[in-house]
């Protein structure tokens, strides 16, 4: 079988490069979204650091912007050197390269075990955390087979289903993406399973801070992950109301297969996965049903391409086009409203050149003013 990934493609930052990507990613109002956006415009994440109080103050911002120091990015790799873990950036060989391609993609990863996992073609197996035991069995019986035909398994490190398909795939390689930081895991009584899973052939993966302690709204942003990872994911025992069903719903925002098992319809563990195979998932009964669906994705290389990539040291400074005016900047703020838009309907609407639109987006997010939606939507912040 081909692998996504094979030849682990990408370019390496250089260490200066990594201390100004960790700068730029953990200072205030920086998201995925708009750290990509301003390596669009400035080219460098040393440039954007610089430009960041600027673009703030004409975003109307009434304080000024924190912009985390050299110091605090230092601090932050040698803690993880410590930790035998490692900052990867989107555009190196051992960034999941599906993950590269989603909406909002982190620009670094912390990454602790064997990065080739990260290489491999991936399935999300996710389900109830509150398992039954045929549900747990069934979840690492798919685990194994699909591991042993040459996919890592990627999930969240949860009780029940998740960490059923960590423990099956862990000779054949499997990802736990984290909520928290990495020396942070949760829950606590599988502390010992991520330790098998780093020292063997599986990789445990955050985008949040070392010693950041997992909290509610930061289990979707751990989905994301697991849905953005994977080619396909497949749901075990999963609730009406369940984070199971948050990564199965992303997954089909990012293109991703999604495969249900179904259940009982007595047990409300199965309502979820039965409500997903209504709306049109793929009725999963073994393993070779989720092999035969991927194998046409899985023989070529889609994911080749990598974002937010920062060109090298060569001394040259990007050209940029000058600020907006205050008429084309007002234009823009009165075109938007605490309704969704899309940033092409903006540029249409106005008339202005895109990236004239794209910097006054920028200035309103790094002011706080702005927020961002899936699929390309923006609007103005209530708050």
């Amino acid at each position: 079988m081909g692998s996504v990934g094979a030849g682990r493609k990408g370019i390496a930052l250089t260490d200066r490069q990594r201390i100004a990507w960790l700068r730029l990613i953990r200072s205030d109002n920086v998201g995925p979204a708009t750290f990509r956006d301003l390596i669009n415009h400035f080219g460098t994440a040393e440039a954007a650091l610089a430009a960041l109080p600027e673009l703030s103050r004409r975003g109307g911002s009434a304080r000024a912007i924190r912009i985390a120091t050299v110091e605090d990015a230092e601090r932050e790799i040698d803690i993880a050197r410590r930790f035998g873990a490692q900052f990867v950036g989107i555009g190196e060989p051992d960034y999941p390269p599906a993950l590269r391609q989603i909406d909002g993609a982190p620009p670094l990863l912390a990454a602790k075990g064997d990065l080739a996992a990260a290489s491999l073609p991936a399935v999300g197996i996710v389900g109830s955390r509150n398992a039954s035991i045929s549900g747990a069995k069934f979840a690492a019986m798919m685990a194994r087979e699909i591991g042993n035909a040459g996919y890592g398994i990627v999930s969240g490190l949860a009780r029940g289903i998740d960490a059923a398909a960590h423990r099956a795939s862990l000779e054949t390689g499997t990802i736990a993406a984290m909520a928290g930081g990495l020396d942070q895991p949760y829950p606590p009584e599988n502390i010992d399973l991520l330790r098998a899973i780093c020292d063997g052939r599986g990789l445990a993966v955050s985008e949040m801070p070392f010693g950041w302690e997992p909290r509610a709204r930061d289990f979707p942003r751990r989905n994301r992950l697991i849905a953005g990872i994977a080619l396909g994911v497949v749901v075990i025992e999963a609730a009406a109301r369940s984070g199971s069903l948050i990564t199965a719903r992303l997954a089909g925002e990012f293109g991703r297969l999604v495969f249900a098992v179904p259940g009982s319809p007595l047990d409300p563990r199965c309502e979820g996965t039965n409500g997903l195979l209504k709306d049109g998932a793929t009725v999963t009964t073994r393993a070779l049903d989720v092999l035969q669906a991927l194998a046409p994705i899985s023989e070529v290389d889609l994911f080749s391409q990598p974002e937010a990539e920062e060109p090298g040291e060569d001394g040259q400074t990007r050209m940029l086009a000058p600020p907006p005016n205050d008429d084309e900047r007002l234009t823009i703020v009165q075109a938007l409203g605490p309704t969704p838009v899309e940033i092409d309907d903006i540029i249409r609407h106005t008339g202005f050149a895109a990236s004239t639109v794209y910097l006054v987006l920028l200035e309103l997010d790094l002011a706080g003013r702005l927020e961002r939606h899936a699929g390309g939507f923006v609007s103005l912040s209530m708050g």
